[in-house]
C-alpha cells in the first residue's frame, strides 16, 4: 500500500502511521516510513542541536532543501510497494510559504505537479478534527517544535480541506479524528481504504 496522510498538525498522522506499522508487522508487511517533512525534522534529527540548526537555516536554503526532499520521495513512492508518507507534498504546499520561507513564498513546484509522477495506486487520506479538538491536543500533548500557532488552526484546517478537494490523486478518503481513539482511527482507515486497494493489497488483506 502506498499511502500519503495529510492534515493539520495534531490531527493524528503519526498516530495512524504507528498503528499501521504495528498492523503491518503483525502480518509480515514492512512499510517504508517517512514522516519527516516538517521543519525541523524530528523523526530523523534526534539531537536538539541538529533541530535548532535546521530551524535556523536561511529561508532560501529551507525552500531548496524541501524541494529536494519532495523530488527524492517521489522516487521512493515509485520504488516501494508499501510506503507511508506523512504530509509530503501537500503539507509542504500549506506550511512552506507560510512558516518556513514566508519572505520568498513558493518558488518550487505546486503540489499538483508532483502528483503527475506518482503511481496510480497511491492513496491519500485526509485527517481532520475540529479546531477545538486541535487546540485541546496542543495543550495536553504539546510538540517540542510546533508548526501551527493556535491562532492559525482554523485557517490551516481550511487550507488542507481545499488541497484535499483539489488533489489529482484519485484514491482518497477523509477521516474525522475528533472523537477517535488510536485503535479506532486505525480500524476506520482499514475499513474505508478497502475500495481503493489494488489487487496485491486486497489479497494481502485477505491472507
Amino acid at each position: 500500500m502506498r499511502l500519503i496522510a495529510i492534515g493539520c498538525e495534531y490531527t493524528g498522522k503519526t498516530t495512524l502511521f504507528e498503528g499501521l506499522m504495528k498492523w503491518g508487522q503483525d502480518r509480515g508487511i514492512h512499510h517504508h516510513l517517512d514522516d519527516h517533512f516538517s521543519i525541523p525534522d524530528c523523526q530523523m534529527l534526534r539531537s536538539s542541536e541538529d533541530q535548532e540548526a535546521m530551524n535556523g537555516l536561511p529561508q532560501l536554503i529551507k525552500e531548496r532543501f524541501q524541494r529536494f526532499q519532495l523530488a527524492y520521495h517521489v522516487r521512493l513512492i515509485n520504488k516501494y510497494e508499501h510506503i507511508l508518507l506523512g504530509g509530503f507534498h501537500i503539507e509542504e504546499g500549506v506550511y512552506g510559504p507560510r512558516y518556513y520561507y514566508p519572505d520568498i513564498g513558493r518558488i518550487g513546484e505546486p503540489p499538483r505537479r508532483w502528483e503527475t509522477e506518482m503511481p496510480s495506486d497511491t492513496i491519500l487520506v485526509h485527517l481532520k478534527a475540529s479546531a477545538e479538538t486541535i487546540e485541546e491536543r496542543m495543550e495536553t500533548a504539546p510538540h517540542q517544535y510546533p508548526v501551527v500557532p493556535r491562532g492559525d488552526v482554523q485557517e490551516i484546517l481550511d487550507e488542507f480541506q481545499i488541497e484535499y478537494r483539489e488533489t489529482w490523486i484519485k484514491r482518497k478518503i477523509e477521516i474525522d479524528t475528533t472523537d477517535l481513539t488510536p485503535e479506532r482511527l486505525v480500524n476506520a482507515f482499514l475499513a474505508e481504504s478497502v475500495p481503493h486497494l489494488n489487487t496485491r493489497d486486497m489479497l494481502m488483506r485477505r491472507a
